[in-house]
């Protein structure tokens, strides 16, 4: 899914809503509406959708948003892949793009929304209780998941993808509001090229690539 707008159409409501305050309180105390303005300005540039030029590279996986590489372990994943794999954990803060991109071409066949709890998502354990959904797509060449996970500020987690959509590499898939932590969870057979503490940048910076041996 490809948002034609300059500014996710998530944020449309919250901007009007300051939008007004920021008009009706100008009127009456003008210096005041400095404050209103002030948070206006900053979810517009919090929901900005900037346009990116997504590489054509069948073997690479690119970011699934823009971040920092908070850490890279293997792990038993039991919830799609449902064998050894290879976790990449980003962190988002509030200053980053939020929305996420599907990191391959391929398939949707897995969505799973987790309830959980608000702890920060740069925190170690956030990732096993925070409220978190996975969504696992597949081609012809391997399955990958990419999970949305909330944080101490973000409290709500968009997926416009279901299953047996299909998705183009790049695509937009889905937000996480104000703050959070994305991970994109693949098999061994992927070569890592990021390191932790690494910027990345969603649909454009090559997370792995597919081993020549497979």
């Amino acid at each position: 899914m490809n948002q034609p707008y300059i500014i996710a159409k998530e944020g449309f409501p919250c901007l009007a809503i300051l939008a007004v305050v920021t008009v009706a309180t100008y009127l009456f105390r003008p210096w005041v509406a400095i404050i209103p303005g002030i948070l206006f300005l900053f979810v517009a540039f919090f929901f900005r959708n900037p346009k990116r030029i997504i590489p054509t590279d069948k073997e690479a996986l690119v970011s699934p948003a823009d971040g920092t590489v908070m850490s890279i372990e293997e792990i038993e994943e039991k919830e799609f892949l449902r064998d050894k794999a290879i976790k990449v954990s980003i962190f988002l803060s509030i200053f980053n793009v939020h929305l996420n991109r599907c990191p391959m071409e391929g398939e949707i066949k897995y969505i799973n929304y987790r309830p959980g709890k608000f702890i920060p998502a740069f925190k170690s354990h956030a990732s096993d209780i925070n409220e978190k959904n996975f969504v696992g797509i597949e081609n012809d060449r391997l399955k990958i998941m990419v999970t949305q996970i909330t944080g101490f500020i973000a409290r709500r987690i968009v997926c416009w993808v279901k299953p047996g959509d299909k998705v183009a590499q790049g695509d937009l898939f889905g937000l996480i509001k104000f703050g959070s932590c994305t991970e994109l969870i693949v098999p061994k057979n992927v070569e890592i090229k990021v390191k932790p503490g690494q910027k990345v940048v969603g649909g454009i910076t090559v997370i792995g690539r597919l081993k020549n041996e497979y």
